[in-house]
């Protein structure tokens, strides 16, 4: 398979810095027609500027958010308004999770900085019998699947670009600033392991080097 040629990528780059749009917002409506219309507790997994955290609370009695950043937390928080049902702390998600059990769990974007193993067994720890876990997670291209997926996504690319920003250049979200990393592991492996920690989960590929994982828990 032939690969763009670098003044397309320089084209392209320059294009997607003078209109962003989030790849992780964009899957925030689809978690939310995964997990139930009425629920009690919330808990987002690396919450970032707390956008999905924001959106859970329409539903939830209480959401926390937890992130490693600071930084984000701190606009978090600013964001947020005074009487939402919202709480953020900065902290560890193996090791910090505030206590307790939710009925809902989301981590968009972040289970490839954790060890992925002991981040699904720490969130299913968490997560209280009845409960959702609704992961969205970056995987490494490894299969000729996962390369074809990654070209068709390219081109959706800009043509997402160009609508959510009608065409006009754009200032990058808050949601975008925080701290990233390339993932390391294969959705083959990714499945493997899921299967083996929650057994019935539903994983799939997505555009925009995404995959999804549900898992309830009886």
């Amino acid at each position: 398979m032939t690969t763009p040629q670098p003044r397309l990528l320089k084209a392209l780059e320059r294009f997607h810095a003078a209109r962003p749009w989030d790849h992780n917002a964009h899957y925030h409506r689809w978690i939310m027609r995964q997990v139930p219309k009425r629920f009690g507790a919330a808990l987002d997994i690396g919450s970032g500027s707390g956008d999905l955290a924001r959106l859970l609370a329409t539903r939830a009695e209480s959401v926390r958010g937890l992130d490693a950043d600071a930084t984000i937390v701190a606009r978090a928080r600013e964001l947020t308004a005074p009487a939402a049902p919202v709480a953020f702390t900065v902290g560890d998600a193996l090791t910090d999770i505030p206590s307790g059990s939710y009925d809902v769990i989301t981590c968009v974007a972040a289970i490839h900085h954790l060890p992925f193993t002991e981040a699904l067994e720490e969130f299913r720890r968490h997560l209280a019998p009845g409960g959702t876990l609704v992961v969205v997670g970056l995987a490494a291209a490894r299969s000729t699947g996962d390369r074809l997926l990654g070209v068709a996504a390219v081109a959706l690319n800009v043509v997402m670009a160009w609508i959510k920003n009608r065409g006009r250049r754009a200032a990058r979200p808050e949601s975008m600033t925080a701290p990233t990393r390339p993932a390391t592991m294969s959705f083959a492996c990714i499945v493997g392991e899921a299967g083996r920690v929650l057994p019935g989960a539903r994983l799939r590929r997505r555009v925009f080097w995404r995959y999804t994982l549900v898992w309830h828990r009886n």
